[in-house]
């Protein structure tokens, strides 16, 4: 196992007197500590800028939890599309989508927010190299009519306004996009939001001033001074010494102390933690996957591991997803684990075990940012080392790990992932880690039975029609044996306790709101 800080971090994490494993913090380390009522916010985010805040990477997240930056619609918590850059919309026919963009917005840098330069964002981003998942097996095109954006997919797109809702759509100033092409997208003073992203640096800190000329409510705080941590000791012991106002990710290890002093808000979201196995490597065997499916404790780590504060997975899809079980054959029976669901026969077409060859060593990878991601790996490591694996362990932060997890160096990866994470719809996330052609396919698998299925969901209305489509598609996934979902996690934001007007997102969009203050 492994943690390496950036140069950018140990510069910051000296200057603070602290270390990776640290579990106290100095009394300047994140900033002097005021209590001006609607003063800057000292936010401590886990995820390390990937792309120096590129909406093109997930750090777009970052920018819409910060009120940064935004897009033309938002979701309510229903799922439903709400407007936000854009004022109304109507659906011309299947392929063609029609959005009004909203009169009196500006961005930071003064532009005025019109049509044309939403469809030259819009544009941009579809064109990428890389596409964000969010437009995963969807081709578009955005052109400005008058006060318009008038966009055309090749193939029928139920879900067009969700499907703009997704952070990585954010439409940014003209300035904020390069002039050639693979340049990188510059997001400091470009949003629209209520903060404006004025410095970058590095991996380490970001700071945001509230944008006086917004369009909605005025910001109440003065600005945030995010420091990005991803070790999670640290993130809470900045909250109990006093040294940060909001925090995100507090580990379950430092609940009962940082509640001592400190507010914890726990909700339940849809993110999983999911074991990828890769198809492409040991694991080609169904059986053998099948076979690790069956040596999975999902109970053993909610319980040693999150304390209980998480729930054993029946599927990929958990129970905020509230029509998930019903639509299932063995509805909420917890799906891995000797007893489980997939080993006792009801999961039509799953594979049947096989005994693993003896002197079988398989890598196992994951990352610390999540802070019981570690702790999960070991316990997995043990439950397949029972069975005859021989396992080597891999954990460092995500931004050291990403690139040899794309590439496939790992036999198995654990990942926590949300799983209504781009357009407020499995289908996305499903197509994006499941499908032949998705950008975060770690299991690498291959599957025409699953890539039918995805694509059915994918163009299917809105309604019940479409739940139980996407309900077929999880299952044709699961009965390959390529995952093993393990458990659905619950969010714990921690602050101060004059701090008011915090976000809790189940979808993790937002964070920082126009209402986030401090008390006197």
């Amino acid at each position: 196992m492994s943690s390496r800080l950036s140069p950018n971090r140990r510069q910051v994490l000296a200057a603070l007197g602290i270390g990776a494993g640290a579990t106290a913090v100095g009394a300047c380390s994140f900033g002097a500590k005021g209590t001006k009522a609607g003063g800057r916010i000292r936010l401590v985010m886990f995820s390390e800028p990937k792309a120096a805040l590129s909406p093109l990477s997930d750090d777009a997240f970052t920018l819409t939890r910060c009120s940064c930056a935004e897009t033309l619609t938002m979701l309510d918590e229903e799922g439903n599309a709400k407007g936000l850059l854009a004022s109304a919309w109507t659906r011309v026919d299947n392929t063609t989508w029609r959005f009004t963009i909203r009169d009196g917005v500006t961005f930071h840098d003064g532009t005025v927010l019109s049509a044309e330069n939403v469809a030259s964002s819009l544009t941009f981003t579809a064109s990428a190299p890389k596409q964000p998942r969010v437009l995963n097996g969807v081709t578009l095109t955005a052109t400005a009519e008058g006060k318009d954006v008038v966009i055309k997919t090749e193939t029928a797109d139920p879900l067009m306004p969700m499907r703009l809702s997704g952070p990585s759509l954010v439409i940014l100033s003209p300035a904020a996009y390069p002039d050639a092409a693979g340049g990188s997208v510059d997001p400091v003073g470009h949003g629209t939001g209520a903060f404006k992203l004025t410095k970058i640096t590095g991996k380490a800190s970001a700071t945001f001033d509230r944008y006086n000329k917004y369009w909605g409510d005025k910001a109440k705080a003065e600005g945030l001074d995010v420091t990005f941590v991803p070790e999670g000791s640290t993130r809470a012991s900045s909250l109990i010494s006093g040294n940060a106002d909001l925090v995100e990710a507090i580990p379950i290890a430092q609940l009962s102390s940082v509640e001592q002093s400190a507010a914890v808000d726990e909700i339940a979201i849809s993110r999983a933690c999911t074991l990828y196995l890769n198809t492409s490597k040991v694991f080609s065997d169904p059986g053998l996957r099948a076979a690790v499916c069956a040596a999975i404790n999902a109970q053993d780590i909610v319980d040693k591991v999150y304390e209980g504060h998480a729930d054993a997975s029946a599927g990929l899809l958990g129970s905020m997803v509230s029509w998930a079980a019903d639509l299932r054959a063995w509805g909420r029976d917890v799906y891995s684990g000797a007893s489980g669901a997939a080993a006792a026969g009801k999961v039509p077409g799953f594979p049947a075990a096989t005994a693993v060859p003896a002197g079988t060593s398989i890598t196992l990878g994951s990352y610390s940012d999540r802070p019981e991601l570690p702790e999960a790996v070991v316990l997995l490591a043990q439950q397949l080392e029972q069975i005859g694996f021989t396992v080597t362990q891999d954990v460092r932060d995500y931004s050291q790990i990403e690139t040899d997890a794309l590439a496939g160096r790992f036999d198995a990866f654990l990942m926590s992932r949300n799983t209504v994470l781009d357009t407020g719809d499995s289908v996305a996330y499903m197509a994006s880690d499941y499908s032949s052609t998705g950008t975060n396919a770690l299991t690498f698998l291959k599957d025409g039975t699953v890539d039918a299925a995805i694509s059915n969901a994918a163009v299917t209305e809105p309604g019940q029609e479409r739940q139980k489509a996407t309900m077929e598609a999880e299952h044709a996934i699961l009965a390959t044996g390529a995952v093993v979902p393990i458990l659905h996690e619950r969010i714990r934001v921690g602050h101060a306790k004059e701090l008011t007007g915090v976000a809790l997102d189940p979808r993790e969009r937002a964070l920082v709101t126009t209402s986030t203050t401090l008390g006197k």
